[in-house]
């Protein structure tokens, strides 16, 4: 499979970021299952199998279009109308990852893909009806609100998302640097939503951060798959190299996904020529695998996943893990494995649909979708890493039980302060944790926990989850690599 030429299919694997990013993967327009079939992207291949509307099914479409027009009691948007009947088509598909854009939201799409933006840096799905959290970007606004990955937002500032199609949901959370999203949050194993305050800011778009640890053994973090990365990715490799590398920790943890070609050209060197890096299935069940032209490397590599390592990330840990035998080090990932294509250029008003077309599957042929990929090393953080933001409603005081008592016993234990409890119940112990944490920080012994302290609370454990001495997750990479150099 190539990489060539303007005209592209697009695998949106995962929704646009809250933050206006989206998540992609492309393969070659050329791309086709047999001599017999146009190639993928031409208007044969998307109504392969179709019929198309008969005369009495667009007189249908039409006279319920002309009805509403000329008839309802309140004069119609035309535009709404048309919108409304594609939103509607797309809708009976139940398919979340298959959407249409209107010529404004194709636009940031358009400029998500090519430039910086400005949001919180999350990235969104919609799952039977609710908005989730894929991931937070490492560094963003997000991740340091303490914003976590199947994190689901109830509402922002104060509007709730109930009914909203994604798109719309992505509208109210982006927003220009320096504004406030206030969102209400329902995280696993707890019952009350909690809300976090984000900043938008921009968003990064240094995407790899390479750095030398311990034993000549090298990290490579990847945040996401934009266009730079893969040049990026080789030039931190290079450096690596050059300073005596024994081993790799490649860590995408948090990566919400990004470029097929991209992620094609950073596993190729590692993978030995003819074997599969990737590959795509149709609808009839026929296959095209991605083959690698590379040699592979000598030293031993470790990657390193968590639940919000999603799409192209798990891209990437599928072929290390399958093609390349390289062990995957921590929690299993999100799990998208469904291929979207883009209809821009169909549409030819400027809007677009993004439509489920495909799927991709690992180099042995494993499609996990919502199973995710398995840790061959599985590894769980601390309780504190999943602690959720205090909902900072009022002041927690003994004697109360709630799951915000519940997360503050979890980063008081974190912190070192050990209240010896941490099923919510606010005791004698919780008491005189919080007023140890009180007098280390120079804030009123009061032993209650109202803003000021919950907030400084949160930054420290922050901090904390910072720390790399606190990650479990990469100790155990390093240690599989040692290992394996016999150290």
């Amino acid at each position: 499979m190539q990489f060539k030429g303007r005209t592209v299919i697009v695998f949106v694997l995962l929704a646009m970021f809250a933050s206006s990013i989206v998540t992609l993967t492309i393969v070659d327009s050329s791309f086709s299952w047999g001599r017999s079939e146009k190639p993928v992207g031409s208007k044969a291949a998307a109504t392969s199998g179709s019929t198309g509307l008969s005369s009495k099914e667009l007189s249908k479409i039409s006279t319920t279009f002309q009805l509403i027009e000329s008839k309802y009691l309140k004069q119609p948007d035309h535009d709404k109308l048309v919108n409304g009947a594609i939103n509607g088509m797309l809708e009976s598909l139940e398919d979340p990852f298959t959407v249409y854009m209107d010529q404004k939201e194709a636009k940031q799409f358009d400029e998500s893909i090519t430039s910086s933006f400005q949001g919180i840096g999350a990235e969104v799905s919609i799952e039977e009806g609710k908005f989730v959290i894929v991931s937070p970007i490492k560094g963003s606004p997000a991740e340091k609100a303490g914003i976590q990955a199947k994190d689901v937002i109830v509402s922002v500032n104060g509007d709730k998302l109930d009914g909203l199609t994604l798109n719309q949901a992505v509208m109210k959370i982006r927003g220009p640097k320096g504004t406030q999203a206030k969102l209400d949050l329902l995280r696993q194993g707890a019952g009350d939503p909690v809300q976090v305050i984000v900043v938008r800011d921009n968003i990064d778009v240094e995407t790899v951060y390479g750095e030398m640890m311990q034993d000549q053994i090298g990290k490579i973090e990847i945040r996401q798959f934009s266009s730079n990365t893969a040049v990026r990715f080789a030039e931190e490799l290079k450096n690596l190299e050059a300073k005596g590398m024994k081993g790799l920790v490649i860590d995408v943890r948090n990566d919400p996904g990004g470029l097929l070609n991209v992620v094609v050209d950073i596993v190729n060197p590692f993978v030995k020529s003819g074997k599969p890096i990737v590959q795509v299935e149709n609808r009839d069940g026929k296959r095209e695998p991605t083959p690698s032209t590379g040699t592979g490397k000598n030293y031993p590599i470790s990657v390193l996943i968590n639940k919000g390592s999603a799409s192209a990330s798990e891209i990437l840990a599928g072929a290390f893990q399958e093609a390349v035998g390289s062990k995957i080090v921590g929690e299993t990932s999100y799990g998208k494995g469904t291929v979207q294509v883009t209809f821009e250029k169909e549409m030819g008003d400027g809007s677009n649909i993004k439509m489920t077309v495909y799927k991709w599957l690992t180099p042995n042929g494993n499609w996990i979708h919502k199973t995710g990929i398995s840790p061959d090393i599985p590894v769980e953080q601390p309780g504190y890493f999943k602690a959720a933001p205090l909902s900072k409603k009022g002041v927690l005081k003994q004697d109360t039980t709630s799951d915000d008592v519940k997360n503050l016993q979890l980063m008081l234990a974190g912190l070192g302060f050990n209240p010896e409890r941490s099923d919510g119940y606010f005791n004698d112990k919780t008491v005189t944790a919080v007023k140890a944490f009180q007098r280390t920080n120079d804030l009123p012994m009061t032993g209650e926990v109202d803003v000021e302290t919950a907030s400084k609370i949160e930054k420290s454990i922050l901090a904390q989850i910072r720390e790399p001495k606190n990650d479990l997750q990469l100790k155990a990479a390093v240690s599989q690599i040692q290992k394996q150099l016999g150290k």
